[in-house]
């Protein structure tokens, strides 16, 4: 069962105006991934309309099923490989694991002035993906130069408890704020809080609205 996906929502809405936010301003994106078509419908019937997903195959599957939904916004928000790009890009709202300039150069010549955001490594654990801070700015020139519309930064916070994650998060904050950017994705189910705290545009939740992922690896959002 789902759930009351419109009152988990609320509540993380109320999570949000708690630690300091605009519920209203803060963009809420249900990450949909590893879970079936019915979940992303949920979603949209709670008035979700930013739905998330990290797997380019399940994303498409999904995409295929809900032609009937124009209102929906796809946000990719997974580590990505080049050769995905091309069947993603007619349906990709904004990428928000931008790691590398050979990735943007491909959104760039599938996908010209697409909404970005550059990930950037919080953690130091491989498997979550992102550049290296001190590289970010050269990467942020390079997507630019690429005429990709570069909107901010994203971050996955380390493994551990939410308050581990506050140094990353500001360091994310204090970034977007020397290049110019005004996006920050960061925060999911667990630590949202902190996130908000720190200045955070976007939180991506899927476990918060429709409780665990089968399967569920040990980034959960």
């Amino acid at each position: 069962m789902i759930g009351d996906v419109a009152g988990r929502a609320d509540a993380i809405r109320e999570r949000i105006r708690r630690a300091g936010g605009d519920p209203d301003r803060i963009r809420l994106i249900a990450v949909t991934k590893g879970f079936g078509v019915d979940v992303v419908r949920a979603a949209l019937a709670a008035g979700l309309v930013d739905v998330g997903e990290s797997y380019a195959q399940e994303m498409l599957e999904k995409v295929d099923r809900l032609e009937e939904e124009p209102s929906l916004r796809w946000h990719f928000v997974g580590r990505l490989q080049r050769n995905k790009v091309r069947k993603l890009a007619p349906f990709v709202t904004l990428w928000h694991s931008v790691d590398r300039l050979s990735l943007g150069a491909e959104i760039a010549r599938w996908a010209p002035g697409a909404r970005v955001l550059a990930q950037v490594d919080l953690s130091g654990e491989p498997t979550k993906g992102g550049c290296p801070p001190a590289m970010l700015p050269a990467l942020v020139d390079g997507l630019m130069d690429l005429e990709l519309d570069v909107r901010g930064l994203m971050g996955i916070g380390p493994l551990g408890a939410p308050e581990d994650a506050r140094p990353g998060f500001r360091l994310l904050r204090e970034m977007a704020e020397k290049q110019g950017l005004s996006e920050l994705s960061m925060g999911m189910t667990a630590d949202i809080e902190v996130a908000v705290e720190e200045g955070a545009t976007m939180v991506r939740v899927g476990a918060g609205l429709f409780g665990p992922r089968p399967g569920a690896s040990t980034v959960e959002h």
